[in-house]
């Protein structure tokens, strides 16, 4: 039985290898440990063992024979991974891209309206290749300047008549043409999303094709579901975000019919661990720390928010119970866990939901819940200046993302990061003016040595952010020669 397999079949049969259990103390304290619960399993240590144990569901290890008979053969490379992250509402752009620092400060435009004056508003530079600029919102990026690519210039196609909001998240990775929709009798043009293209082909080396995770723990009654997602399985099949770190880590590791049977599985895979400790060399050893630390770092988090949980006002939404960064890389971790284990290779992130009048607590950076959305409307004078912290702190944890990717090692020696595409965009290029186009993205990651990395690209006004799409697809290794209303690839990010 291969790797892939045998993680397939201990999903398949509910065997959550990481349980977790909380011990509060009476001092408040919540150390965690791994459940020790003894129960008759349907089959023995020795088979578990000979089946490959815990090598199965922990980083490659050279050292281990089971391990080096499951890694990629000499010569192949580790599977590459892709994330899709989206911001909501746009973005600030005298803050966020070189050379608009003096571009005027937007007023209000109607979301219904937002082509009326596109050309007269458009921010028409030379297109062109040049050196990164270290603007205010992307200082958080600054260490990782030979990591990242920063592209605009993108359009994407909008249908007049409709809500900008309402054709922005649900719309992002489909770029479907409203004709084509109109003719499908698609309401939104929304059929299935390039997470989901891409899953199809290369999903079959994970247990999940794709995972859907969203950071917003807030319903919104006047809002409807699809601007708090951007993946879709098809036309009207959402494929739903995740948004409670429980859930998402149940939905990794679990199913709550059959939790009570894995202690014993527990007990072997730690046995097992203990025993492999011994046999590896200095360099797996450091593999495995990393691996076990990023794990035990989790379940302390996951316990923090049992607690809090446990303690809070049953009016705060449960998911934002804990502060929005941590909210937000917390299931970060639990996204490269999963990529780690083998569990997916394509994810979707959402840092927060498309007009979401919502109040937010964003702490350590204002000292009061502020509304995302509503903030965006209101720039003048220093609105932009208070709107720009939101979207430096966004830029925060996309920053957090990159890093945690270059820390962790791949079979090969290469890191995560090396092995990655990771994109950050809106579907707005501003919040104010509810434009559709020249919108902001930021493409991280090596992507095996294929992508160039480290400049600012400046594309002819007009260029569909579809063709960015169809890039990435083919970065991703799929035989594409279009997505949706495309017109060719962004050459200029090959190598």
């Amino acid at each position: 039985m291969n790797r892939s397999a045998f993680r397939l079949s201990l999903l398949f049969t509910s065997v959550n290898i990481w349980v977790l259990s909380s011990v509060i103390n009476r001092s408040g304290d919540v150390p965690f440990r791994i459940a020790q619960r003894r129960i008759v399993m349907s089959f023995s240590r020795r088979k578990f063992l000979k089946a490959g144990g815990s090598t199965m569901l922990l980083p490659f290890l050279h050292s281990v024979p089971e391990a080096r008979a499951a890694a990629p053969k000499k010569g192949e490379k580790p599977d590459k991974k892709l994330v899709i992250m989206y911001i909501p509402n746009g973005i600030v752009r005298r803050q966020f891209f070189p050379g608009e620092d003096e571009a005027a400060i937007p007023g209000f435009i109607g979301g219904f309206n937002a082509d009326k004056t596109k050309e007269q508003r458009r921010f028409n530079q030379e297109p062109g290749i040049y050196d990164l600029e270290w603007t205010p919102t992307m200082q958080p990026l600054k260490a990782h300047a030979k990591d990242i690519t920063m592209v605009t210039g993108l359009d994407r196609t909008f249908k007049n008549g409709q809500d900008v909001h309402a054709q922005g998240a649900s719309c992002y990775l489909t770029s479907l043409s409203p004709e084509q929709a109109a003719d499908a009798g698609i309401r939104h043009p929304n059929g299935r999303t390039l997470d989901q293209v891409i899953g199809d082909k290369v999903g079959h080396k994970t247990v999940l094709n794709t995972l859907e995770i969203g950071c917003n723990g807030f319903r919104a009654p006047k809002e409807p579901i699809e601007f708090d997602n951007i993946s879709w399985y098809g036309p009207g099949k959402i494929a739903p975000s995740i948004r409670d770190p429980r859930k998402l880590y149940d939905r990794l590791f679990s199913k709550d019919s059959l939790r009570a049977h894995v202690g014993d599985v527990t007990d072997l895979v730690l046995a097992d661990a203990q025993s492999l400790s011994r046999k590896l060399s200095s360099e797996d050893r450091a593999t495995m720390d990393e691996y076990m630390t990023m794990v035990r770092d989790v379940e302390v988090r996951m316990a923090k928010l049992e607690k809090l949980l446990a303690d809070a006002d049953v009016t705060v939404p449960k998911e934002e119970i804990l502060p929005r960064g941590e909210y937000i890389r917390l299931q970060a971790d639990l996204m490269l866990l999963a990529f780690q284990m083998g569990i997916t290779n394509i994810s979707t992130f959402m840092i927060g939901p498309e007009r979401w009048d919502a109040t937010l607590m964003y702490e350590g950076v204002f000292d009061k819940p502020v509304q995302h959305h509503n903030m965006t409307h209101n720039q003048k004078g220093t609105g932009y200046l208070e709107l720009a912290k939101i979207d430096t702190f966004h830029m925060q944890q996309y920053a957090y993302v990159i890093q945690r990717m270059k820390e962790i090692k791949e079979s090969d020696g290469s890191t995560m990061l090396d092995n990655s595409l990771i994109t950050y965009g809106a579907a707005l290029g501003d919040g104010a003016t509810h434009q559709f186009y020249d919108l902001p993205m930021i493409v991280a990651g090596g992507a095996q040595g294929q992508i160039k990395q480290g400049r600012f690209i400046r594309m002819k006004s007009g260029t569909l952010n579809s063709n960015l799409w169809l890039t990435l697809a083919n970065l991703m290794g799929l035989e594409m020669n279009s997505f949706a209303d495309s017109h060719g690839v962004i050459s200029d990010l090959w190598t």
